[in-house]
């Protein structure tokens, strides 16, 4: 069983004997980063997962039955490596202190405490009234990021086995994709996955860095620590329809965000386009959204949502923008992550669905917004999609009973659990 350490709150990504110990040796920049000035010659730790193309009916992608892996990919070597850092002092603040409840109701959303990420996160950088926006050297970029915040590279193996290398040197001509911490996490284990870091890509979801994303889904297996699951995992679904290549298409009812569901598919590859045809849609189309993988990268949310359109407009009450809480997956996937002591206090899921709601495109706007990525995907499909009747799905919705909800907020960290909590984020 892991144990969560606790370790002093710093404010800099950078370890200052680290730095000052590559300046010493004359090496690049002198802060050790991923970009090309520090890069060369550098080892780190390289996780080769077997590509599969089959998706598993009950955890993940198929395959993995046949042999141990050389190393644990969640246990050992994500959570380990993340413990490591903890233990180093990276993190901006401690994020297990951090105070989490579930609050009452028949989704139980939870409620965090967070008032590390507001004081200590890094501004963000960027434009709000834009969803594609090109690299910009001058600005963070996670070239800038330290190689000590780096866990470990990512790639698919060439002889179709899981292998681990512990010191692997990084191929600067090919681009590594690595996995590194959140120096301002909202959750114990909380990573990024950077696809192709030396490529100097925009924040963007392209065919390539999503079909990753859905291996390292299942390669966890299991990535969200409180004993339930996320809340939009529990609203019901109406589908919609059911393409050539066997991925569902359905839309979230009853939850403050409209949304839509991918799930299913012949091949991995069938579900990671059409997810990642929609999303770059919304990104030419200028649509923030959202995504959400849950279920060992079986199942996709798609969320989009219009909050700072609305916060420009003026149409967000002063009393929602006085919680300084801007709604991203976490929070519109039902995962709270409160500024202030009040707004923790006095959470309910009134005041959730209340901030949510904002999130939420209107009725009209979300049908037009699902006929342009339908035309997309079926354009990219050939014409092809079979567009079935739309039949209402079983409603999937278990309200988590009161004796489970008041046992998880008796204690506000909780040991990893199995079950159906298998989610990666993407902002």
């Amino acid at each position: 069983m892991l144990r969560i350490k606790r370790v002093p709150t710093v404010v800099s990504n950078y370890q200052k004997e680290e730095a000052e110990d590559v300046a010493r040796r004359g090496g690049g920049c002198g802060r050790n980063c991923l970009n090309k000035c520090c890069i060369q010659g550098a080892k780190l730790p390289l996780y080769a997962f077997k590509k599969l193309n089959k998706i598993a009916s009950d955890k993940g992608l198929a395959g993995h039955e046949s042999g141990k892996p050389p190393v644990a990919f969640l246990d050992s070597l994500l959570l380990g490596e993340w413990e490591d850092r903890m233990q180093r002092g990276l993190f901006r603040y401690d994020v297990t202190a951090c105070e989490t409840k579930v609050i009452p109701g028949n989704y139980g959303f939870i409620a965090q405490l967070n008032e590390g990420r507001h004081l200590k996160k890094r501004p963000t950088e960027f434009r709000v009234d834009k969803v594609l926006q090109p690299f910009d050297g001058n600005k963070f970029n996670f070239t800038k990021v330290g190689q000590e915040e780096v866990l470990f590279q990512l790639e698919a193996s060439d002889d179709g086995e899981v292998q681990f290398f512990p010191n692997a040197p990084v191929d600067v001509e090919n681009s590594p994709s690595v996995v590194a911490i959140n120096v301002s996490p909202i959750e114990y284990g909380h990573v990024l996955l950077i696809p192709r870091v030396l490529e100097c890509l925009p924040q963007r979801i392209d065919h390539d860095s999503f079909l990753l994303a859905l291996h390292m889904a299942a390669e966890a297996g299991k990535a969200y620590y409180l004993a339930v699951s996320f809340p939009i995992e529990k609203a019901p679904t109406e589908k919609i329809t059911t393409l050539d290549g066997g991925v569902k298409i359905s839309k979230l009812l009853n939850y403050p965000v409209r949304g839509l569901v991918f799930e299913g598919g012949y091949t991995v590859e069938d579900l990671s386009n059409t997810v990642s045809d929609a999303c770059i849609c919304l990104q030419a189309n200028n649509i923030p959204y959202n995504v959400l993988i849950a279920d060992c990268g079986r199942r996709v949310f798609l969320l989009p949502q219009c909050y700072a359109e609305k916060q420009a407009l003026g149409e967000v009450s002063a009393e929602l923008l006085d919680t300084q809480v801007n709604p991203a997956v976490w929070e519109i996937s039902g995962h709270m992550v409160l500024k202030r002591k009040k707004d923790y206090e006095e959470a309910s899921e009134e005041n959730a669905w209340r901030l949510l709601a904002e999130v939420s495109l209107s009725e009209a706007r979300f049908e037009e917004v699902y006929a342009l990525i339908f035309e997309a995907i079926v354009c990219v499909d050939n014409g092809k999609g079979d567009a079935s009747e739309s039949s209402l799905e079983e409603p999937d919705v278990n309200p988590q009973p009161l004796e489970e909800v008041d046992a998880i907020n008796n204690n506000s960290r909780h040991n990893m659990v199995t079950g159906t909590q298998e989610c990666i984020v993407m902002h």
